[in-house]
């Protein structure tokens, strides 16, 4: 009995789809219900037999074997020759292509009768037949179509050597008409040119050769390439550099491309005697120069800066030209010197060019466009306020009620000598607040404070009134167009009188709400805590009316606060993020300094994960100090990060090189009448943060009148280093040092040269004493000397004293009635007291070098193990000039 087969069966078997055997029966004339019917063998093979008649087996249905008997193969081999050319070989790249074909005997073929004879009885055997027979159908197939494609690439190849080889000899007939032309014109040079026809050692190296070409043969290999281009050969020769031909066609520069095409076509032909001698003697033709009827304008494209050597080539002039030509126009420059677009344009045009601004597509535009594709949806953020006002009018104190905390009594004479910025959690929200210094130097500081905020808060004092930094602060916050809310301060005093600030308000165009104006005026007392509350509720309700919004998620983007260098951590940068979210790993470039943030630090000391919109945090990870008011942003990778600082670096070099060498004659002449009489101080000044070094700069060099000049020779944050030391050796230059100390190699060297250190904390002082020798004003200056250094060796802790200090005095003398301060990585950190000196439980008046002591110091217990206390006294010395 046969084994019953059903459609799905067979499906699975020929790995089928059941729908498409199901088509397939349909179209042999086998009509099926449904893939579970049963398939007798005889309507297998009726099936089998329909589906090679439809793949074009209709010649012998009966024979399986019907398939081409001749198969083509090619094949192709490829090998490099080493051509001598001249005193150089070329290596050359040989390709031979090879037909083959093969004729299939008739004793192969084999008929399929007895197979059929067995799928009666064996079906499965004859399902494995059948598809041995598709597969060798199938390879068949694809030979016939590749020997298909070489014949009809091999037919396209020969329809091209015909057409080329037409085209090759119309050009041929029209070279050889023009030749016989000149020949009969010149009856002697045509008797010339028929033994060169016939000859062969007479053909110059133009003409084509018609012989397979010899592997020592340079000119043979170049026309073997030459010759399979044009006709197709199985050989191809690739990568042969004919010096000849080049210098040829460098030679008919001068021609038009119709010339020069016949005379390359035609340059198989020997040139006549005379046509030789008329190319050399040049007589009269055209040539490939012509002198220009009109001067050349070029379009010079001028960046920010350029050199004159540059622009000189530019010009295509000479660079003493362009030296020369700046002299008239009054510029002293050598050819190496650097000028700016504005010069550079001007004596572009004045030599008869036009100048045009060069825009490249440099790190900037990257960066611009980086930042542009990043832009989300906005939504509220806290506002940032500002606190501005006259000196000692109690700005710090507000800030410290709203906070709860004491930063006051941390700077040095009470006043704030930095910018603070703190974000404080109210009853009215999220806030962040800058406390800006009040003292006339830092007016730098207090305009950039005013250009970061939201809303300014102008402190008054209600017994002092206004003042001139209360002017310059109303100034500020209208010049950036920021509302103003007045804080009239001091109210619990007993001579405040708050309705005369209002009416010295009235003068600066300052109008209260009381007086029909806009101005929110509050009446506070930082003390008491009398009208924080409602402050906190105008401030809240300024920020609803500006609605405030920015960006949240996102990469970051701001401004930098305040920078100083740490011993410890490196540089440290106070930013204020304005769009996006801060988080640890950013890489962020900074001015001209980039980096990767290592750790975020806000005002407590925390490190927050993230810092979003009118946030303030402290970044730590950069490469460099970055100058206070720099922007910074967030970018994907250190790479762009580090190619925008170092551009940005280099222009601002530039510029500065443009500054210091742009003289001009005038300039010259004024400085050299101004010379006689007057005296240059110099100064070398270092700070412990950069709005420091900023305001005491702006100061000193503002002291300068016409009798003494303030020269500035390097200002920095951080300790004063051996470099600075050198600095002010050689330009002979008092070096102050505020808020920081030297360093063991810079003492030596200032020691042993001299060099006038002086150390200061309160920028009073600073700016007094250099107006005092700046006027040549004689009398009592008061300086700070250092009597004693104590290393602190541990710390103990006391429950009458607080914080004990266990010391080791390592240099002079500490005294018990003598001022000290806390100095920690070179830095100060406090300075106030002593409130006890000990010996072996013994109250003394001093303790000498070599010699441990306990100190306690009043008002501070932050001591550690490492810092130092310094013992200094303030002594009156007879100035002298």
């Amino acid at each position: 009995m046969s084994q019953q087969t059903t459609i799905r069966k067979l499906a699975e078997l020929v790995n089928t789809p059941v729908e498409k055997l199901l088509e397939q029966l349909a179209e042999a004339g086998m009509k099926f219900s449904g893939p579970d019917q049963v398939v007798t063998s005889t309507e297998k093979m009726k099936l089998l037999g329909f589906l090679r008649r439809t793949h074009g087996k209709t010649e012998k249905p009966a024979d399986e074997t019907a398939a081409p008997k001749k198969i083509t193969l090619n094949r192709r081999k490829v090998q490099e020759v080493t051509v001598a050319a001249g005193r150089s070989k070329t290596t050359v790249n040989v390709e031979v292509r090879q037909k083959r074909t093969y004729v299939k005997p008739n004793e192969a073929d084999a008929p399929v009768v007895a197979t059929t004879s067995h799928t009666e009885t064996d079906p499965e055997r004859a399902e494995i037949l059948r598809k041995l027979e598709e597969s060798k159908q199938r390879n068949l197939q694809e030979q016939q179509r590749l020997a298909e494609g070489d014949r009809r690439r091999a037919e396209e190849l020969e329809r091209k050597r015909k057409e080329e080889e037409a085209a090759r000899a119309a050009a041929e007939a029209i070279a050889r008409a023009e030749a016989e032309a000149n020949a009969a014109n010149a009856g002697e040079a045509s008797g010339e040119e028929r033994p060169a026809r016939a000859g062969g050692h007479h053909v110059p190296k133009q003409v084509v050769r018609k012989d397979p070409p010899r592997v020592d043969d340079r000119n043979g290999a170049a026309a073997a390439a030459n010759k399979h281009k044009t006709r197709g050969s199985h050989a191809m020769v690739s990568g042969i550099e004919d010096d000849d031909a080049a210098s040829r066609f460098a030679g008919q520069l001068h021609l038009s491309a119709a010339e020069r095409a016949r005379r390359t076509t035609s340059r198989g032909k020997p040139k006549p005697r005379r046509q030789m001698e008329q190319s050399r003697g040049g007589g009269g033709g055209a040539h490939g120069f012509e002198r220009p009827t009109a001067p050349v304008v070029r379009e010079v494209a001028i960046g920010e800066t350029i050199t004159v050597a540059d622009l000189a080539q530019k010009l295509a002039l000479k660079g003493g030209d362009v030296v020369k030509a700046m002299f008239k126009m009054g510029v002293m420059a050598t050819i190496t010197q650097t000028i700016d677009h504005d010069t550079a344009a001007l004596v572009t045009e004045e030599l008869g060019h036009k100048a045009i601004r060069a825009e490249s597509n440099d790190a900037e535009s990257e960066l611009l466009a980086h930042t542009e594709e990043h832009q989300g949806d906005k939504v509220s953020r806290p506002p940032v306020v500002t606190i501005m006002g006259h000196v000692d009018h109690g700005k710090t104190s507000l800030l410290d009620y709203i906070r709860r905390t004491k930063v006051a009594t941390g700077e040095a004479g009470g006043i704030t000598q930095h910018i603070g910025a703190y974000h404080v959690e109210t009853p009215k929200g999220v806030i962040s607040f800058l406390d800006t210094p009040g003292h006339a130097a830092f007016t730098a500081m207090r305009a950039r404070g005013a250009k970061l905020t939201d809303i300014v808060v102008l402190v008054v004092a209600a017994d002092d009134g206004v003042m001139p930094q209360t002017k310059e602060a109303i100034q500020h916050a209208k010049a950036a167009k920021v509302p103003l809310i007045v804080a009239v301060n001091k109210i619990d005093k007993s001579d405040a009188d708050p309705m005369r600030v209002k009416n010295e308000l009235l003068a600066e165009e300052v109008v209260a709400e009381d007086f029909g104006g806009d101005t929110q005026m509050v009446e506070i007392s930082a003390k008491t805590g009398q009208g924080i509350d409602e402050l906190l509720d105008a401030i809240s309700l300024q920020a609803e009316v500006l609605e405030l919004k920015a960006v949240q998620d996102g990469r970051a983007s701001g401004v930098v606060i305040e920078s100083s260098l740490d011993k410890g951590r490196g540089p440290v940068a106070t930013v204020l993020v304005q769009q996006g979210t801060l988080k640890k790993g950013d890489y962020l470039v900074c001015g001209i300094q980039y980096g990767r943030v290592r750790a975020l630090f806000d005002e407590t000391g925390g490190q927050p994960a993230s810092a979003g919109p009118s946030i303030p945090v402290q970044v730590l990870g950069l490469s460099g100090v970055p100058d206070a008011g720099d922007d910074f942003v967030v970018v994907e990778d250190e790479r762009l990060a580090k190619d925008v600082a170092q551009q940005r670096d280099a222009k601002r070099r530039e510029s500065r090189l443009v500054k210091q060498a742009g003289n001009r004659m005038e300039d010259i002449l004024a400085q050299m009448g101004q010379g006689e009489g007057q005296q240059v101080l110099n100064l070398v000044i270092k700070a412990d943060v950069q709005g420091s070094v900023e305001a005491l700069k702006q100061s000193l060099v503002g002291l300068s009148n016409e009798l003494i000049r303030i020269n500035v020779i390097t200002a920095g944050v951080g300790g004063i280093t051996e470099s600075d030391a050198n600095a002010a050796v050689t330009a002979k230059a008092t070096v102050i040092g505020f808020n920081v100390r030297a360093d063991a190699s810079a003492r030596r060297i200032i020691e042993a040269n001299g060099v006038d250190l002086r150390y200061f904390s309160i920028i009073y002082d600073v700016i007094d004493q250099v107006k005092q020798v700046a006027s040549g004003l004689l009398g009592k200056e008061i300086r700070e000397e250092i009597i004693g250094t104590a290393e602190v060796r541990d710390v103990f802790r006391s429950s009458k004293f607080g914080a004990v200090a266990g010391c080791m005095v390592v240099e002079g003398v500490v005294k018990r009635n003598k001022p000290i301060r806390v100095l920690r990585d070179s830095t100060v950190i406090f300075e106030g007291e002593l409130e006890s000196l000990r010996r072996f439980k013994e109250n003394v008046e001093e303790v000498r070098n070599g010699t441990e002591c306990g100190i306690g110091v009043k008002a501070y217990n932050d001591i550690k193990p490492g810092d130092q206390i310094e013992c200094f006294e303030r002594i009156e010395v007879a100035r002298t000039l």
